[in-house]
């Protein structure tokens, strides 16, 4: 086999590269391989990413969304969801589970689809339409605690800046209702410097063991007077 080279005929020898002045500058200037990194860079991976601020909630205790409205109470959460103009019931999608929601129309995607912040009682659900809108009211679960958000996932309201419905106490059942105003009385004598009713209570029983124990010396008791020493 033939090798072809492009080395002139009449040179004896290869001729070698000359490098000029400019190249070996370059060359000098050629940063390592291997740099270290900055030690700004550096500590920015290890850094959490910055918490979403939580929102302020609508006068329904709720959020305005971009195809939907919620709002709550403390035992009910109430959707609104806008459906084009002359939409009929018999279009519309609501499925609701214990932990989930699925709304819309048929044959379009869903407009709203996603799992609860919170458990519903699904049997309890129900669902309208009225005035361009399918109007949803679901029952809480656990109706101690306000939702952050509608959907996990979501965006949160602050539950401090909530403002719950006043109720009268006369609604309330007997039970429900001492337990409300015994709760308002001990607030009320905490912000007095007072005690409680349990206080009292404890205040109450010392005095009957003093008076059938004159003899006792309840000076060592951990109890006295209600409060703790």
């Amino acid at each position: 086999m033939a090798i072809i080279s492009d080395i002139n005929a009449g040179d004896d020898q290869p001729q070698q590269q000359q490098t000029s002045p400019v190249d070996q500058s370059q060359q000098q200037q050629t940063p390592p391989v291997n740099q270290p990194e900055p030690e700004e860079e550096k500590k920015g991976e290890n850094q959490e990413p910055p918490k979403p601020e939580r929102l302020a909630p609508n006068k329904s205790n709720g959020l305005d969304m971009e195809n939907y409205t919620w709002g709550q109470s403390l035992q009910e959460v109430t959707i609104a969801v806008p459906v084009p103009p002359g939409t009929k019931s018999r279009f519309v999608v609501c499925d609701v589970k214990k932990d989930r929601i699925k709304v819309g129309l048929k044959n379009s995607p869903p407009i709203l689809d996603g799992e609860f912040f919170g458990l519903v009682k699904a049997q309890d659900s129900i669902w309208s339409l009225e005035d361009n809108d399918i109007s949803i009211l679901l029952t809480k679960q656990d109706k101690t605690n306000w939702w952050k958000s509608l959907l996990k996932g979501g965006p949160e309201i602050d539950t401090q800046k909530v403002q719950p419905e006043p109720s009268k106490l006369s609604d309330l059942d007997m039970e429900t209702r001492s337990a409300v105003e015994k709760m308002m009385f001990d607030q009320r004598q905490k912000q007095l410097g007072l005690p409680t009713s349990e206080e009292i209570q404890n205040q109450e029983l010392m005095k009957k063991f003093k008076e059938q124990f004159p003899n006792m010396d309840f000076s060592g008791s951990k109890i006295l007077g209600g409060r703790q020493k």
